[in-house]
């Protein structure tokens, strides 16, 4: 799991997850963006759930031309591997230029995830 996102961007993610738990509405710039090489699918992490760590909140590209937000593990994501054989790969280079909500709305008029 470490493969797929840093420390400092796990404490990050468990920040906007703890927000969540507790209820309050927040919309954050993505803090991870996750895609498979080989397979054009593509994730982009705003929180973690603090109960387990794992769980992701997400706006979710599968490449079908239906994204939207959802919820995945990183310990399942860790086992995707592309038809290639490429597993998912974390964008080093990734930095949000909108908020979650906003990549969602350009996502779904568009098919897909815009950067």
């Amino acid at each position: 799991m470490d493969r797929l996102i840093t420390e400092d961007e796990r404490r990050l993610l468990l920040e906007h997850g703890q927000a969540r738990a507790a209820g309050r509405a927040i919309d954050p710039l993505p803090a991870v963006r996750l895609f498979t090489p080989d397979a054009h699918a593509t994730w982009l992490l705003a929180s973690l759930d603090p109960a387990d760590g794992d769980t992701a909140y997400c706006l979710i590209d599968l490449g079908l031309g239906m994204p939207e937000l959802g919820e995945i593990k990183l310990s399942d994501l860790a086992s995707i591997v592309g038809p290639r054989r490429q597993p998912v790969m974390r964008d080093r280079y990734f930095r949000a230029a909108r908020t979650l909500s906003e990549y969602t709305r350009l996502a779904q008029e568009n098919g897909s995830i815009v950067d």
